[in-house]
C-alpha cells in the first residue's frame, strides 16, 4: 500500500503539472474575453448606470430596496459587455482601419466569432435571469430594450445618428426602473429618458469625434461627421436642453436645492468638456468624453443629497 505522504507528494505534482499545462491558456482567454467585453474600460458601464440609478432613486424616493439596487447595478455592467460583443461583430471589418480599434481581440482574430457568440448567449442568459426577478411589465419592457441594443450598433451603416440611438438603447433601463418599483412608467421616467438622450448625443459625439477622420475614410456615418464644422455649437446646445431639462424634472418631482448643487456641478464639467474639444484635438475629445462620467456623478449626488436630508 503507497504511503499516505508519497501519495499526497504525487497528486500535488499531478496537479501542479496540470496547472503548468492548463493555467496559461485560462488566464490568456480570460483576457482577451476581458478585452472583448470592455472590463478594463469600464466607462460605458458608468454612462449606462448613472441615467439607471438616477430612474431608480427618483421611482423609489430615495429608498430602492436591495434586490432593485443589485439587479439594475448587475444588468447594466452584463448589458454593456454584451452590447460591446455586438459592437464588434457588427464593427470586425471595420476597426482594423481605425486606430484606436484596429487592437480590438475580434478585429485581430484573438477571439473568433463563434467564442464572441458563445459569451453573448451566456451573457444573455444571465441578463434573462436577472429580468425573472422583476415582474411582467418589466420583462416586456426587457425585450424592447434587448432589440435596441442588439440593433444599435449597425445604426452607424445607414444613419447619421446613432449617437442618439445609442441614448435609446442606453436610457431603456429608466423605464424599466421606474416599472420595477411603481408598477408602471409615469411621464417623469420618459422626461429621465429624453434626458439620457440629449446626454448619450453629447458624449458619443464626443467620443466619434476621436474617429471623425477614420470613419470618413471607411464610410462610417456618426453626428461628428454629420455636425461638421458645427459641432462644438450643437453639442453645447445640447448641453443647455440637457441641463434645461434636468430642471424639469427636478420641478416635477418638487427636489430641492440639493439637487440643483449637483446640477451647477454638472454645468461646470459640461464647461470643461467644451475647453477640452475646442481645437478638436482627439485625445482631448476622448478626455471630454471620460469626463461625462462626473457629469453623471453629479446629477446621482445630488438626487441622493435631496433625499438624505427630505428623510433625515
Amino acid at each position: 500500500m503507497l504511503d499516505p505522504r508519497l501519495k499526497s507528494l504525487w497528486l500535488k505534482v499531478r496537479f501542479n503539472s496540470a496547472t503548468k499545462e492548463w493555467w496559461p491558456l485560462v488566464k490568456e482567454r480570460g483576457s482577451a474575453y476581458g478585452r472583448l467585453m470592455r472590463l478594463h474600460r469600464p466607462i460605458g458601464s458608468f454612462l449606462l448606470l448613472w441615467p439607471t440609478l438616477w430612474a431608480l432613486w427618483l421611482a423609489t424616493a430615495g429608498r430602492p430596496t436591495p434586490k432593485l439596487f443589485v439587479i439594475f447595478v448587475a444588468g447594466a455592467f452584463v448589458m454593456r459587455a454584451a452590447g460591446c460583443i455586438i459592437n464588434d461583430y457588427a464593427d470586425r471589418k471595420y476597426d482594423p482601419h481605425v486606430t484606436r480599434t484596429r487592437e480590438r481581440p475580434l478585429a485581430t482574430g484573438e477571439v473568433s466569432v463563434i467564442e464572441a457568440a458563445i459569451l453573448f448567449v451566456i451573457l444573455g442568459l444571465i441578463a434573462l435571469g436577472l429580468v425573472l426577478l422583476l415582474d411582467t411589465l418589466c420583462l416586456e419592457l426587457a425585450v424592447v430594450g434587448l432589440a435596441l441594443a442588439v440593433s444599435y450598433p449597425f445604426m452607424k451603416r445607414y444613419t447619421y445618428l446613432p449617437q442618439p440611438y445609442l441614448g435609446l438603447a442606453f436610457g431603456w433601463g429608466i423605464p424599466m426602473a421606474f416599472a420595477a418599483a411603481q408598477g408602471g412608467v409615469p411621464d417623469v421616467a420618459w422626461l429621465i429618458f429624453i434626458a439620457n438622450i440629449l446626454w448619450s448625443t453629447v458624449y458619443d459625439t464626443m467620443y466619434a469625434m476621436v474617429d471623425r477622420a477614420d470613419d470618413l475614410k471607411i464610410g462610417v456615418k456618426s453626428t461628428a461627421i454629420l455636425f461638421g464644422s458645427m459641432d462644438r455649437a450643437i453639442i453645447a446646445v445640447l448641453q443647455v436642453a440637457l441641463l434645461f431639462n434636468l430642471v424639469m424634472i427636478g420641478t416635477r418631482m418638487q427636489l430641492d436645492a440639493s439637487y440643483y448643487v449637483g446640477l451647477g456641478f454638472a454645468a461646470c464639467f459640461a464647461l470643461w468638456q467644451q475647453h477640452l474639444i475646442r481645437r478638436r484635438e482627439p485625445a482631448k475629445c476622448f478626455e471630454a468624453f471620460l469626463n461625462n462620467n462626473w457629469f453623471g456623478v453629479s446629477v446621482f449626488s445630488g438626487i441622493v443629497l435631496n433625499y438624505i436630508f427630505r428623510l433625515s
